[in-house]
């Protein structure tokens, strides 16, 4: 396994619509393996909430690690969608209600507040539909300049004129955020699909402690809802376009989402050479699966 040697000290959040998919659970677990971050708070969105921060708290803690702090936030959307929920949320976790969660501060709170303590040092992690962060941006204005960069996974970008779930989900949400001006990096669906996980990298993974034991349970119990053995680890991209960004390129643009008619959520890039937004366009897959399963397998022997 490879060894790192951390760069500059980061000062990260993660929003996310963790236990559904189960790439947020890898996102997750690759940040906790990862000496260069300091992992100041997980936010979670969409629909059942506090069981998200459930999932992410056990998994935290799973990693040896006490200190992160998970706060639920957002459960409706903003653009009054009903929130998709598979069902499986939770299942491979015994005794997941006994997980304490506060409810106190919310999410855009908690977001706010670090921001301002951390400005210009914070890096802000989203990989669920991003309606927490729209609504910290409308409730807190002064976010947008606050935070270093935003590093989203969301959208498509291709020819294909179809939404990706996550602006899908919150096409308003996806619309206030890319329009705010806010520094943010996105990883669209058309690059995420170049990556797949299969059994070779679940192998290493299920080695790691039972941190890796809990994110084999979890990727199992994925692959038996989409009956495939093997799925693509979109969430896990975004955490690397922060970490590792010589793996993929990019390009500056600007992003339009479609808050409504017939194409919510849809997204599109238009090349713009002083924009702030920076739009993956390639990325390294074989090394990118290495990574993923070597910051993976780091947080579970940490906890060892």
């Amino acid at each position: 396994m490879t060894s790192f040697d951390p760069p500059e000290r980061r000062l990260v959040v993660l929003d996310t619509d963790i236990g559904s998919d189960v790439d947020d659970v890898l996102a997750l677990a690759m940040l906790l393996g990862s000496p260069e971050v300091d992992l100041l708070g997980v936010t979670t969105v969409y629909g059942d909430t506090v069981t998200r921060a459930r999932i992410a708290s056990r998994l935290a803690r799973l990693a040896g690690r006490t200190d992160v702090r998970v706060v639920p936030g957002e459960r409706e959307t903003l653009s009054g969608l009903p929130a998709w929920w598979a069902g499986h949320e939770g299942a491979s976790f015994a005794d997941l209600e006994s997980e304490p969660v506060s409810s106190t501060p919310t999410a855009k709170s908690f977001l706010a507040k670090t921001a301002e303590k951390y400005a210009g040092e914070l890096d802000l992690i989203a990989i669920g539909p991003l309606t927490n962060i729209a609504a910290t941006i409308r409730d807190y204005p002064s976010f947008v300049d606050e935070v270093r960069r935003l590093y989203v996974m969301g959208g498509r970008f291709d020819t294909t004129a179809e939404a990706e779930h996550n602006f899908k989900s919150d096409p308003e949400a996806a619309a206030t955020v890319f329009e705010s001006g806010i520094s943010t990096t996105v990883v669209g669906l058309e690059i995420t699909t170049q990556v797949r996980m299969d059994a070779e990298q679940l192998g290493w993974i299920a080695g790691a402690g039972p941190l890796g034991e809990a994110v084999e349970a979890e990727v199992r119990g994925w692959w038996s809802f989409t009956d495939k053995q093997w799925n693509h680890p979109h969430d896990p991209l975004a955490v690397l376009a922060m970490l590792s960004p010589g793996l993929f390129a990019a390009l500056p643009g600007t992003v339009k989402v479609d808050r409504n008619g017939a194409t919510p959520g849809v997204s599109r890039a238009t090349d713009h050479p002083d924009s702030s937004t920076r739009i993956v366009i390639e990325v390294d897959v074989p090394d990118v699966l290495q990574e993923i399963v070597d910051r993976i397998d780091a947080a579970g022997q940490a906890a060892l």
